[in-house]
């Protein structure tokens, strides 16, 4: 008699939360809306309750197909898959358009393994603190950059206009969201504190552009709190920001685990069902709890069923997750291709490959060439040393290449730096081989052998930096150094006597002082993906001209941190806001990035002087290739608010454009200013322009000597 007047509340609270169709006045949405209102009519509890997970089942009786999901950070996570440059690579492109191919090229492979749902890209914007082990999953530390590639990325990976979420297309998911970075001790998930101001100025842009531009169809919470209410129950930002203010129709995924978390880590809810309610509530539409363990698990028919007990309001709550899920597979396609056979297997193409090599090249950083020792002159060297943990490949036994970065699926081949520059050789020039020292191991036992292949050699190319083993999520750090007897390696080999190229390997900003002040040529290559050495080789000599540039700045110490461009006038008074006995200044700054040829900057003008508050204009200037090889330069645009009614940063980047120029070749390039870039926050947090004075600076990085600088008049 009890199972029997559970059932029939069970059905009375089914009946009473009924979601009612979102009012669209696009006929296909209207049709989605009928078509999940009818359906959802005709499911019971459990069959509801089953499709709040990530990968829920398909539904035999009502014919609902599962959705199958992936992370594709820089290619899927997948045996098989196409491995693209890291995110913290592709950001160093400065070219959001090759993100879009990617991605393009992405989506395809995910419908052929029947994929239909991807845990990326990561939007957060790094605050400066590299011991942060995540700092490779992101494009950089500038709200405006990271909006651009996230774009760019979610366009390609779910298409627009009419081929959105069509047979060559998925949904991706905006993630963290908000202001996951923003932590205190640099460790992932950490406790975090912010003011509105900073939230607001730096982490919510490109959440906002993926939601009002990109229409992306997910979000993911992040795992901590903000103002002490965590993520995954924050109801004035999942709903009166991300859906009431700016329109998101899409589901949100929690991350792992963390509807639980809101007991077992932020321990705001007594149990895994208080954590189901909140979250619920909060609108956090599915659990993903990977491998599904029930001792994690919250939207589960035994929690759920006891939450409806508790709290029978929260009916309304699932039916809603649930109609926003069902609209995201009605918008795949997936009712109406739940019958269609898919191999089922990864291919990566030619032509996926071949995208992947584009972006490796374009993403290299040159950071220091004394006497152009790049490139290299094959016709001048008979022998080369390749030194280093990370020159040659390294597998695991699961078969992943830890220099890949994280998230990284098994691509059908990793070629090395040495194979690279094998490769690129041939038997013209000797190749000298020595590893020198494992990546995390303190033994010098190898530096002899090291020492001996770069005293025979005309030049070495010394591969150094990280892995995923010494970076990645959860993998955060107490200092920036080298690791292991790196640092030592290098000094070694550089007393050797012989030219040196570093090649550095590594996903997060290091402190490299005596590679920086000692070795002539650095390379920062980040992790490029499936063809790294054969990019890096290129490079080398000089079949790539380098045109990356940072979009993480390089501390000296780690005891710098944080180290941005985004900054604010410090103390003028003793001390002078300056450290008494260090530099304060990055080792390498945001923006920065050197090439095989020259540019000058001339001609910056605006196309008007002054304008009205509500008004636009122009700024423009010449670029000239004034080198001897063809090359690309990446012009930036920073905007000040001269005297504004709160504290400014410095300068914040507006605008950037990546060209190439062939020798003595000038372009032209110009940036729009307008309310979306002269606005800022005012006290009472609305978004105005104000009257008065702006710098505009324009040039090759954020460095002032770098910056030609004009002056705008707001009336």
């Amino acid at each position: 008699m009890y199972k029997l007047c559970i059932s029939f509340l069970m059905m009375s609270f089914l009946a009473a939360g009924q979601s009612k169709p979102i009012p669209s006045t696009n006929k296909k949405d209207d049709d989605f809306n009928k078509k999940v209102s009818s359906l959802l009519s005709k499911m019971t509890l459990e069959e509801k309750i089953a499709e709040l997970t990530q990968d829920a089942p398909a539904n035999e009786r009502l014919g609902i197909p599962m959705m199958i999901y992936s992370e594709c950070l820089h290619g899927l996570w997948l045996d098989g898959a196409t491995v693209y440059p890291q995110a913290i690579a592709l950001g160093g492109t400065w070219e959001p358009e090759l993100l879009r191919e990617m991605t393009t090229e992405i989506a395809k492979e995910a419908r052929a393994a029947n994929i239909t749902h991807c845990y990326s890209p990561n939007l957060d914007v790094i605050s400066g603190d590299a011991r942060y082990g995540r700092v490779e999953e992101s494009y950089g530390e500038d709200p405006y950059l990271v909006s651009r590639m996230g774009v760019a990325f979610i366009e390609g990976l779910q298409g627009t206009e009419k081929k959105r979420f069509d047979k060559n297309h998925i949904i991706a998911t905006a993630k963290h969201f908000v202001g996951y970075p923003e932590n205190r001790r640099g460790i992932n998930g950490g406790f975090s504190d912010m003011s509105d101001r900073r939230l607001y100025e730096i982490y919510m842009p490109p959440f906002e552009a993926a939601v009002k531009e990109a229409k992306v169809g997910s979000v993911m919470p992040g795992h901590q709190d903000f103002n002490g209410v965590p993520m995954h129950m924050n109801t004035p930002l999942l709903k009166g920001v991300l859906r009431d203010k700016w329109g998101f129709d899409g589901f949100i995924v929690s991350d792992n685990n963390d509807v639980l978390r809101l007991s077992s880590m932020h321990y705001i809810a007594k149990d895994k069902v208080d954590a189901a309610i909140l979250g619920l509530k909060a609108g956090v539409d599915m659990d993903l709890v990977i491998g599904k363990s029930p001792d994690f698990s919250t939207y589960t028919s035994n929690v759920l069923q006891e939450a409806l007990k508790r709290d029978p309001s929260i009916i309304k709550n699932i039916d809603q997750s649930v109609s926003r899920i069902l609209t995201a597979k009605y918008k795949l396609g997936l009712f109406e291709t739940k019958d269609k056979v898919y191999p089922d297997t990864i291919v990566s193409t030619p032509e996926s490959q071949a995208v992947a090599l584009k972006i490796a090249k374009k993403a290299i950083t040159l950071l220091k060439n004394d006497g152009n020792l790049l490139p290299l002159d094959k016709n001048k060297i008979k022998s080369i040393a390749v030194i280093g943990p990370n020159a040659a490949e390294v597998r695991f036994e699961n078969g992943k290449y830890p220099q890949l970065g994280g998230y990284a699926g098994i691509p059908p081949y990793y070629i090395s730096v040495l194979e690279g520059i094998q490769d690129k050789v041939g038997k013209d020039i000797q190749i000298n081989y020595a590893e020198g020292a494992p990546l995390k191991s303190e033994s010098t036992a190898g530096f002899a052998e090291a020492i001996a292949a770069a005293e025979k050699s005309d030049v070495v190319i010394l591969a150094v930096g990280g892995s995923t083993e010494t970076c990645g999520e959860g993998l955060d750090r107490d200092n920036l150094d080298l690791f292991g007897a790196q640092n030592q390696l290098v000094e070694a080999i550089h007393k050797a006597g012989k030219p040196i190229v570093v090649v550095l390997i590594n996903g997060r900003p290091l402190s490299i002082n005596y590679i920086a002040e000692n070795i002539p040529a650095i390379l920062e290559t980040w992790y490029l993906g499936m063809n790294s050495g054969e990019a890096i080789a290129e490079t080398i000599f000089g079949d790539n001209n380098p045109g990356g540039k940072l979009t993480v700045s390089f501390p000296r110490s780690v005891g710098q941190l944080p180290v941005t461009y985004l900054e604010r006038p410090d103390f003028v008074g003793s001390g002078k806001g300056l450290y008494k006995f260090a530099d304060k200044s990055p080792l390498f700054p945001f923006g920065y990035g050197l090439s095989y040829t020259t540019f000058e900057y001339s001609n910056l003008k605006l196309a008007k002087q002054s304008i009205p508050a509500d008004g636009k204009t122009t700024v423009s200037v010449d670029i000239t290739n004034t080198g001897k090889v063809t090359g690309d330069e990446v012009i930036q645009m920073y905007v000040r608010d001269d005297f504004a009614s709160v504290g400014r940063y410095n300068k914040m980047l507006k605008g950037f454009e990546r060209i190439a120029l062939n020798p003595g070749e000038t372009k032209t390039v110009a940036f729009e200013l307008n309310f979306d870039n002269l606005s800022i926050y005012n006290q009472e947090m609305k978004k105005v322009v104000e009257p008065g004075d702006f710098t505009i600076s324009v040039g090759a990085s954020s460095l002032e000597k770098d910056l030609k600088t004009i002056k705008l008049t707001v009336k």
